[in-house]
């Protein structure tokens, strides 16, 4: 069973910046798609970033492009979501899930469906 669990969320300003790290158990992180979802409160859970099992690429929301960056470190087993000029708009439970299907297209890794085992969620909240 893979279990999956972020960690890294809080309070920040407007403008400031934080780093969610997930960490996912299972002897072939390797091989794992990895993505990070958010869900606001009265939203649906939306797509923000993914990384495919190689690390090599990489595929981000439109929304947070160029303000969020993905990345991994299959050494450690874990996935950074790096968020900078946060906006009060960014404020958010974050997920983390891991694809065990080896996906190899990582455009196919922005659905929640792609996915088989979601952690518990990260609160980011953004004051303005």
């Amino acid at each position: 069973q893979v279990q999956v669990e972020e960690s890294g969320g809080g309070l920040v300003q407007a403008g400031g910046s934080l780093r969610l790290s997930c960490a996912a158990s299972g002897r072939t992180f390797g091989r794992y798609g990895m993505g990070w979802f958010r869900q606001a409160p009265g939203k649906e859970r939306e797509f923000v970033a993914a990384i495919d099992w190689s690390g090599g690429s990489t595929y981000v929301a439109d929304s947070v492009k160029g303000r969020f960056t993905i990345s991994r470190d299959s050494a450690k087993n874990t996935v950074y979501l790096r968020l900078n000029s946060l906006k009060p708009e960014d404020t958010a439970v974050y997920y983390c899930a891991a694809s065990i299907r080896f996906i190899t297209d990582v455009q196919r890794m922005g659905v929640r469906s792609a996915y088989d085992h979601w952690g518990q969620g990260t609160q980011v909240t953004v004051s303005s």
